[in-house]
């Protein structure tokens, strides 16, 4: 991986059953970074510094054990964590870095075993925008993803009039 970075491609497979998942608002955790994006300027609420999930561990739609064997059998993942997301418009997420604190702690893993896949449920459509070390994703199409490793700064977006649905997928190799 270049730059701890890449993107890729899986041919969708799914339907949209992601759409109709009980997803609820989680709070951003990472205090440091809320009070960085209040000095540099961003004045909206808290609550739209992040979208809604559907959590793993939850009811999730049947073909997500798919998704799970395709990391798995073709990239040796373990421990496969699932959460789907629906960014909501006016949802600003500025430039952070993943922690991933609980994660390393149930899985006994460093920062830099774990890896992270976002996967856009969705073609991209007017006002949605991510960014990933710097680079924007624009004008992907359902399937398209980015992966990257530990600690990578991303960002994301949505000034459009329709919900952003990614699937955030966390594992570490064997």
């Amino acid at each position: 991986m270049i730059n701890k970075w890449k993107t890729g491609h899986i041919e969708p497979f799914w339907d949209d059953e992601y759409r109709f998942l009980n997803y609820r608002k989680e709070p951003f955790n990472n205090e440091d970074d809320l009070k960085k994006w209040r000095e540099q300027g961003y004045t909206q609420p808290v609550e739209l510094f992040t979208g809604m999930m559907c959590k793993h561990g939850e009811t999730q739609p049947r073909w997500t054990n798919k998704i799970i064997e395709w990391l798995e059998n073709d990239y040796n993942w373990s421990d496969v964590g699932v959460n789907y997301y629906r960014m909501e418009t006016g949802v600003i997420l500025p430039p952070h870095k993943d922690m991933y604190v609980q994660y390393s702690e149930m899985f006994n893993c460093t920062l830099d075993e774990i890896e992270r896949v976002l996967l856009f449920m969705e073609d991209w459509k007017s006002g949605h925008y991510f960014e990933v070390d710097g680079n924007p994703i624009m004008d992907y199409k359902a399937g398209d993803y980015a992966w990257w490793i530990g600690k990578v700064e991303h960002s994301a977006a949505n000034i459009g009039k329709d919900y952003r649905y990614t699937l955030q997928l966390t594992g570490h190799v064997k």
